[in-house]
């Protein structure tokens, strides 16, 4: 490598000892940690310890949208049928779901023992059996993939651009060093967990960073590294179930994501913008799966009050569509007009069935009148239900 060639973090003699601008991470870690917070006190109202079935199907629905998300996040869309049944008959749940295929069975092995069993050793044997899940038939296809093994000798770089004048965007330590990079990983993995000076979820956003840098398979490295993070996030919670799939919301900042890393490559190990970047998305994991558990709690609450007022099936099918929220909620409130195109009904009969569901309490009258007349669940469901 030439003098005017670009210094790589792994280069720099500080390498590995990463530091990081306390003032701008402990705010985020203080959000994160109260977010946590809240999530494990809501999961204890939505799950109750003495209903395993309840639990498994909310890990199940949890880990499906971490592998298909994570997938999605290289590019590749998975047969979601098939991964929900590999997941659901490990989690003993009983649904109908697609055939699974090695594909599939490879991603759940994966994804659970990375979550499901935090406590076991991280270790080079239990990469290569990631590794070997990740890519089932690769031994059984043309590609020069080598399941369970270290990258080869040739330089592992990502580029673009023309070929003569080619832009190298990231460059992984040489093979020669390639195992002593990751011991030395592995061992700062096991030992940070009961480092008291080591928060957490600081460690999980290191995790990651890390392995990416190392990029010891040829490919798969961004998904191993994402379900080391996991892992990571698991230890640190301690739950027997996921509530949580950061996957989904790297996915939809994914180009900030792949830019934030290839940026914290260059120069010294200061890892403030990738820890601020991580720390950012898991707080809005958190605070998007907190919304959505209030809404539910809003929803089993608002049925337990209004289950027996005898309501028409089109009513409780708009009621619950607001309920439910979201785009497709009606957030400013619902019209005869979209009642009737909703429910399928005529407009006389929708203003008599708006009317009927004022009546029993579970709509209010907004204070528009006229054609802008709106209705809207009570307030007290309301505030859940819209952020």
């Amino acid at each position: 490598m030439t003098d005017q060639a670009p210094k790589w973090i792994w280069q720099h003699p500080d390498w590995p000892c990463f530091t990081w601008e306390v003032a701008e991470v402990q705010p985020r870690l203080q959000k994160c940690w109260r977010g946590l917070g809240i999530l494990l006190g809501r999961s204890e109202a939505l799950l109750p310890a003495d209903d395993p079935e309840a639990e498994a199907s909310a890990a199940l629905d949890t880990l499906l949208e971490n592998i298909v998300t994570s997938s999605a996040i290289e590019g590749e869309r998975l047969n979601v049928a098939s991964v929900r049944s590999s997941l659901a008959r490990r989690l003993g749940v009983q649904e109908p779901g697609g055939p699974p295929s090695p594909r599939s069975e490879g991603l759940a092995e994966l994804m659970l023992d990375a979550t499901l069993k935090p406590d076991s050793p991280l270790d080079a044997e239990r990469l290569f059996q990631w590794h070997r899940w990740l890519f089932p038939d690769a031994e059984a296809s043309l590609t020069t993939l080598r399941p369970g093994q270290w990258r080869g000798v040739e330089p592992m770089q990502v580029v673009s651009g023309r070929i003569d004048r080619p832009k190298v965007h990231f460059e992984a330590p040489p093979r020669e060093r390639l195992e002593r990079e990751v011991d030395q990983f592995l061992q700062w993995f096991e030992s940070s967990r009961h480092d008291p000076g080591m928060d957490p979820l600081v460690r999980a956003g290191l995790s990651h960073f890390w392995f990416v840098t190392l990029h010891p398979f040829e490919d798969g490295n961004g998904r191993i590294a994402r379900a080391i993070a996991d892992r990571a996030l698991a230890q640190a919670d301690q739950q027997g179930i996921r509530l949580y799939a950061m996957s989904a919301a790297i996915l939809e900042r994914r180009a900030d994501y792949y830019r934030h890393l290839e940026e914290s490559q260059r120069g010294k190990p200061d890892l403030t913008t990738w820890l601020v970047w991580f720390l950012d998305t898991l707080n809005a994991t958190l605070l998007n799966v907190i919304d959505q558990a209030e809404r539910t709690l809003a929803k089993a609450c608002f049925w337990q009050r209004f289950g027996t007022a005898g309501l028409l099936p089109e009513q409780a099918k708009v009621l619950n569509r607001l309920l439910d929220g979201g785009e497709r909620g009606f957030e400013q409130g619902i019209s005869a007009s979209q009642y009737q195109k909703v429910a399928k009904v005529s407009k006389a009969t929708a203003t008599r069935h708006l009317a009927g569901l004022v009546e029993k309490g579970c709509l209010v009258k907004l204070s528009a009148g006229g054609r802008s007349t709106r209705y809207q669940v009570p307030e007290l469901c309301r505030k859940w239900i819209h952020s």
